[in-house]
């Protein structure tokens, strides 16, 4: 039992709580994978036009609220 726990330590413990090179590699892979997928999606066309509006000049962000109103004077002015 113990030549088990040293062998298994040996081959996937690099030292105090780091990962492996092997899962570090794998880890890599998936995230290089996902990020492909991520930009090959390319930027929803909402996006695009939020961004055109806010690039133009004299652009002023404007949020709606949706809600209800959150001001501070409850309806008193």
């Amino acid at each position: 039992m113990k030549d088990l726990k040293s062998q298994a330590s040996r081959s996937t413990t690099p030292g105090k709580g780091g990962l492996t090179p092997e899962i570090q590699s794998r880890i890599g892979h998936q995230l290089r994978a996902m990020y492909d997928d991520v930009v090959r999606q390319g930027v929803p066309d909402r996006f695009a036009e939020l961004i055109k509006k806010l690039d133009a000049p004299g652009a002023t962000p404007h949020v709606e609220n949706e809600g209800g109103s959150n001001d501070n004077n409850n309806g008193r002015d």
